[in-house]
């Protein structure tokens, strides 16, 4: 549909296909800022049992991305039946269904079959990362100070491992250490910023990441280093405290994996349907367009609430 409406907003439409996914860059500041709060808020890990909490990550991330996986089988069968597209995943085979059921499938060469799910493994492999990182610190150093003065060096070492060398080479994209370094400035960031003498450590990390940037300039990882600064700078000055709260946006916001997870099932089965029957026009392709996103958001949100929310409340009950 895109393709047929271009011409109606050509700078914007090869602006979401080219670059909007660099939002999810955001995704991993956040994500890594959040961890770093759960698992280890002063630096150190907290919980006693670091494989019943990689059991519960796994479920919450697992279980919700491989229904949205079966949805996006039976939707692509359907689209088949539509229309001809490269973006029309192709019958999934026994063995790629099994690299998917373990996060594997791009480490292993398998097409994905749902757009998306390279986030979902790489989001795994960040948690599994971070959290035997800090389970080592704890475990060889003994004390807390210790495991603090171990863990975060390592962490910063990665982080500059991933900026400098990484996550310049798209063959790695596969690996968390590809993504590790918008990752680590969230975790640096709220280390740093629990301490009330930590500011000028921030602005040291913002200068060695500029300094990355000079040397190969990358938009997902200024993205990245200004995510990370809003959310030190907006919780050091309070001024997120301060912004005004939404319903819609919390509504919203509570739904987006959810939507994340089967926008591209329906958004398939919308533009086979408006390629069979709506032709090239470009009007009704961008009015397609618009129903697409409706209809991503209203499944996302059965999806959160039939599977998704529930897998949680398992996951936070056992």
């Amino acid at each position: 549909m895109c393709d047929f409406a271009e011409p109606l907003a050509p700078g914007l439409i090869a602006w979401l296909q080219r670059d909007a996914r660099i939002a999810v860059q955001v995704f991993f500041v956040v994500g890594g800022f959040l961890a770093a709060k759960s698992l280890a808020p002063g630096g150190v890990l907290t919980t006693t049992a670091p494989l019943s909490l990689l059991g519960r990550r796994y479920l919450n991330l697992a279980v919700p991305s491989l229904a949205a996986v079966a949805f996006s089988i039976a939707c692509a069968a359907a689209a088949r039946g539509l229309m001809t597209h490269e973006s029309i995943p192709a019958a999934p085979r026994v063995m790629q269904i099994i690299a998917h059921i373990f996060l594997l499938q791009d480490i292993l060469g398998f097409d994905a079959l749902s757009a998306g799910i390279w986030y979902v493994a790489i989001d795994f492999q960040l948690f599994v990362l971070l959290l035997g990182i800090l389970w080592m610190a704890r475990t060889i150093t003994g004390g807390a100070e210790c495991a603090r003065a171990a863990g975060l060096p390592v962490v910063a070492g990665l982080a500059l491992g991933s900026l400098f060398y990484f996550n310049r080479h798209s063959a790695w994209d596969v690996w968390a250490w590809y993504f590790f370094a918008s990752y680590a400035l969230g975790i640096l960031t709220y280390w740093i910023v629990e301490r009330k003498s930590g500011m000028p450590w921030l602005w040291l990390m913002a200068m060695v990441v500029a300094a990355a940037l000079v040397i190969d300039w990358r938009s997902r990882i200024a993205l990245a280093l200004v995510t990370a600064l809003a959310l030190g700078l907006g919780l050091r000055h309070d001024f997120l405290g301060r912004v005004p709260r939404s319903r819609f946006i919390s509504w919203l916001g509570e739904r987006s994996y959810s939507v994340f997870l089967v926008h591209f099932p329906v958004c398939l089965v919308i533009n086979g349907l408006f390629s069979r029957f709506a032709g090239p026009d470009p009007v009704l392709n961008a009015v397609g367009m618009g129903l697409a996103w409706g209809a991503s958001t209203a499944v996302g949100a059965l999806f959160h609430h039939h599977v998704a929310s529930r897998v949680m409340r398992r996951g936070a009950v056992g």
